[in-house]
């Protein structure tokens, strides 16, 4: 026993049914495609992570510690900065994070 309908007019239906759902499926494989493309193009012209950190108090005024880049505590106020600008602003007595520990890291431990 056939699963397909017997008569034309329905096997017709059954067509553009399947038709119209095969492009549908077409539409979001390219769609998903776009997306991981987009998503490797992305991770591919990343800026590399900066070798250290100054995060910035509220308003940008004031420092408020120093992080080894890629520390997962810094805030969303950090810039990066150069191994000299790190080692200055902990001499200037600028706090070291106590979990990435940039200090001894850079060798200015008090």
């Amino acid at each position: 026993m056939s699963e397909l309908p017997p008569d034309l007019p329905r096997l017709r239906t059954l067509e553009t049914w399947l038709v119209l759902s095969l492009d549908r499926v077409r539409r979001k494989i390219a769609e998903a495609e776009r997306q991981e493309a987009e998503k490797q193009r992305g991770e591919r012209d990343r800026p590399p992570t900066p070798d250290w950190l100054i995060e910035m108090g509220l308003g940008g005024r004031a420092p408020v510690y120093v992080h080894v880049g890629g520390c997962h505590m810094a805030g969303k106020r950090s810039r990066g900065v150069t191994d000299g600008q790190a080692r200055r602003a902990l001499w200037e007595q600028v706090p070291a994070c106590p979990h990435c520990n940039p200090d001894g890291v850079l060798g200015v431990l008090d």
